[in-house]
């Protein structure tokens, strides 16, 4: 079956962050925008009908997440990336984020540190400082046109902290670490009794034949130290509904992160998050598998664009993601110019690479999880003013 990622939806006037916040964060409303993390595509038919028919039910009260719910989830997290998790291992969260806070909270003391990995994911570092724990870096390099981890780097710092933050797949360079580089991360983390948070939410948008390993797979002792979060919502374009996944195979952690979410009360979730993820997770493969060859071919297209008409502007293409970390150190421009010249002369709102940390000075965010129409409309705009200055 063939579904229509070209097709056009108007989403201002929808309380959209991504449309309806252009003025306040970007000065100003006429920019084609390409930043925030959800896609312009239409959440697909088998979830929004799963919400429309529970809507049908006249009474809206207090639900319960049941066994057939987590078989969904099951089932998926084996089909998709081959790893068999337990029913028992299986808990909620609001969102990948909060599960994050809270798994920081509960295994740190105020003034700890607390390990990620720049450029990375801005709320990670807010979180950790909001938490009151200490943020310590190791950040990844850029080697031959792909990002890298130090490992001598990594060794030394995960001595300095208790809970190691992993990106994977990373935002924003789009990096599938390897098993190989997951060996050597879980190893360090052992070696010096430092736990693992892993925000896997990009884990099903592998591309170019990658495949994701859920570092919590690689044994009983990895695991035994791991959270794991997922979530349907970058994948179904449904991170609205605020229904994510954590998977924590100790008993010990497990119990942990429970007693966070009965502490604020926020684990009941709500009905139609619930009902929107079991039919992602029970009906999206074939759905999920014409997108991301749909999202290879914008890739394909900014990337060779760039490459051909624009030089100075470097794309390296992701191994997952919908995202693009471009590298515009070339154009000569500070990071507060670069973004004025994104916005007020291409018209266009990418997320400045600076609030990655400042490993992402001199970088931009490009989101292209949007009709290729829109791609080619925004890349004419960009080459019209990388022309106009002279790059």
């Amino acid at each position: 079956m063939r579904y229509d990622f070209d097709e056009i939806i108007d989403r201002r006037g929808s309380k959209s962050e991504k449309y309806d916040c252009l003025k306040e964060l970007f000065g100003r409303d006429d920019i084609i925008p390409l930043w925030v993390a959800d896609t312009d595509f239409r959440t697909p038919d088998f979830v929004m009908n799963a919400i429309k028919e529970r809507a049908e039910h006249p009474v809206l009260g207090y639900s319960y997440r049941c066994d057939y719910y987590k078989d969904s989830i099951i089932g998926w997290v084996r089909r998709r990336n081959g790893w068999t998790i337990e029913r028992e291992w299986i808990d909620f969260s609001p969102s990948v984020m909060c599960g994050v806070s809270y798994a920081i909270e509960t295994q740190t003391e105020e003034g700890d540190g607390v390990l990620i990995q720049p450029p990375v994911y801005p709320p990670f570092a807010r979180v950790i400082r909001a938490c009151g724990r200490r943020v310590v870096t190791n950040p990844l390099k850029l080697e031959d046109d792909h990002w890298v981890i130090d490992f001598d780097d990594l060794d030394e710092k995960l001595s300095q902290v208790k809970v190691m933050v992993l990106c994977n797949p990373h935002n924003p360079t789009g990096r599938v670490f390897t098993r190989r580089e997951l060996t050597r991360i879980a190893a360090l983390c052992l070696k010096h009794g430092v736990s693992i948070v892993s925000d896997e939410i990009h884990s099903d948008l592998t591309l170019y034949g990658n495949k994701h390993t859920h570092i919590a797979s690689l044994s009983e002792e990895v695991a035994s130290i791991t959270h794991t979060f997922i979530a349907p919502s970058k994948t179904f374009n449904m991170a609205g509904l605020s229904t994510a996944v954590a998977i924590i195979p100790d008993n010990r952690l497990h119990d942990f992160y429970s007693q966070r979410l009965d502490r604020n009360h926020v684990g009941q979730g709500n009905i139609f998050g619930a009902v929107a993820l079991r039919a992602a997770y029970n009906n999206g493969d074939e759905w999920l598998d014409n997108l991301l060859s749909y999202l290879e071919s914008n890739i394909d297209f900014v990337c060779d664009t760039l490459s051909e008409k624009m030089p100075k502007i470097k794309c390296i293409k992701p191994e997952a993601t919908f995202l693009l970390w471009l590298d515009c150190r070339e154009l000569g421009l500070s990071q507060e110019r670069l973004v004025d010249f994104f916005v007020n002369e291409a018209y266009l709102g990418l997320n400045s690479g600076s609030d990655y940390g400042e490993e992402g000075e001199g970088f931009m965010r490009l989101n292209v999880g949007c009709p290729l129409s829109v791609l080619k409309t925004a890349l004419e705009q960009l080459k019209n003013a990388y022309d106009l200055r002279g790059f």
